[in-house]
């Protein structure tokens, strides 16, 4: 197929989605290379992120395009054979074990203190801010962290553990607001060194150590932003890990994106260059992983918060990258932009949600009464 006739097929989808090439519109497409609609087709959305990451096209309203596209489900258009891989490498081989469960630490989080702390604002929290009352991303995450100690019911005196802790802020809030002590995991060094600092003086322990090793007894276990790394192989030892490790009057929390429908297929471009070997759960395979392990005591969506937060991400990137400039190339600039950008406009046309599933061994006596 002639380059003219794929963009005249290129423009047919586009305008399903209300988006023209050459447009003036903040979600018109510019582009600066024509060779951009041939690897689009061929490749699906890992040729279209790479071909904005070097440069062939742009819009000026990148996450606006994306909801326009989802919206319009013309993605569905472009499944290619490298959607088809990265599909079968999630439903046959199990990526998610031994050194590949250290994978997405080195070439995600390990990346640079320096970028996550320019972006993440205040605190380094790395998942969707609780907006119910929030203007700022701050208040937001603040606002969070604060929900799920609510949640778990903490008190003073007891013992937390947080499966794959990132920078140490949600045991930093919970000890410091709510007088608990506490364990946080995570695989990657980085964030293992970064968690040990800000946590100096309370009374955790921060380890770099994969969560299938932790047989011990806490009062209560969160999880925030991390189960999107296991995947559905892993989901049954997931919750029978956090199962063992409480009483039969303890709670869990569970903080993750997930899909809305059928068990969804990584898609190739984030699999390669943002988060290697994650999946995003759906309901099916959460509820089924749990089966005669826990009640679920309560199912909160609040997805619409994720495109607020990445979008502050986004701004606070954009905002700081005079400073950033000087450790990552424009390259990297132009993958982070799609990125973030992409995701905003992933939960903004309601594909993915973000839920808080809050659990207990055996339900609580006289039900449990649900914070927000």
């Amino acid at each position: 197929m002639g380059n003219d006739s794929l963009k005249a097929r290129a423009q047919a989808l586009l305008e399903q989605a209300g988006i023209h090439i050459g447009g003036d519109g903040p979600t018109d497409l510019i582009v600066h290379d024509e060779r951009t609609y041939a690897r689009v087709f061929a490749h699906g959305s890992l040729g279209l992120g790479e071909a904005y990451m070097d440069g062939w096209w742009d819009v000026d309203d990148l996450p606006g395009f994306f909801a326009r596209v989802l919206d319009s489900h013309i993605d569905s258009s472009l499944r290619t054979l490298d959607t088809l891989i990265a599909h079968l490498k999630a439903r046959f081989i199990n990526m998610q074990r031994g050194e590949h469960a250290w994978d997405v630490g080195r070439q995600h989080y390990d990346l640079g203190n320096d970028l996550f702390e320019a972006m993440l604002g205040k605190r380094l929290v790395y998942s969707c801010g609780y907006w119910a009352n929030a203007t700022n991303l701050d208040d937001a995450q603040e606002a969070k962290l604060d929900l799920i100690c609510r949640k778990l019911a903490l008190k003073p005196g007891q013992r937390v553990l947080d499966i794959g802790c990132g920078w140490g802020e949600a045991l930093k809030y919970a000890a410091e607001r709510y007088g608990v002590s506490g364990v946080g995991v995570t695989v990657s060094q980085e964030q293992a060194n970064y968690a040990r600092d800000l946590c100096r003086g309370l009374p955790i322990d921060i380890r770099l150590q994969d969560y299938r090793e932790i047989d011990e007894r806490f009062d209560a276990v969160m999880s925030i932003g991390m189960f999107e790394h296991v995947g559905f192989r892993n989901y049954r030892t997931w919750f029978e890990v956090a199962r063992r490790c409480l009483p039969v009057d303890g709670l869990a929390l569970l903080h993750s994106i997930g899909s809305n429908g059928a068990p969804g297929r990584p898609d190739p471009w984030i699999e390669k260059y943002i988060f290697p070997n994650s999946v995003i759960p759906s309901s099916s395979q959460v509820t089924t992983a749990l089966e005669n392990l826990f009640v679920i005591e309560d199912w909160h969506n609040f997805g619409a918060d994720y495109d607020r937060t990445l979008m502050a991400w986004l701004g606070n990137v954009d905002k700081a990258w005079p400073s950033l400039s000087a450790s990552y190339d424009e390259r990297f600039r132009r993958m982070w932009r799609f990125y973030l950008a992409c995701s905003a406009g992933v939960f903004r046309s309601r594909r993915d949600q973000l839920w808080q599933l809050t659990l207990s061994p055996h339900g609580i006596p006289g039900g449990y009464r649900v914070p927000r």
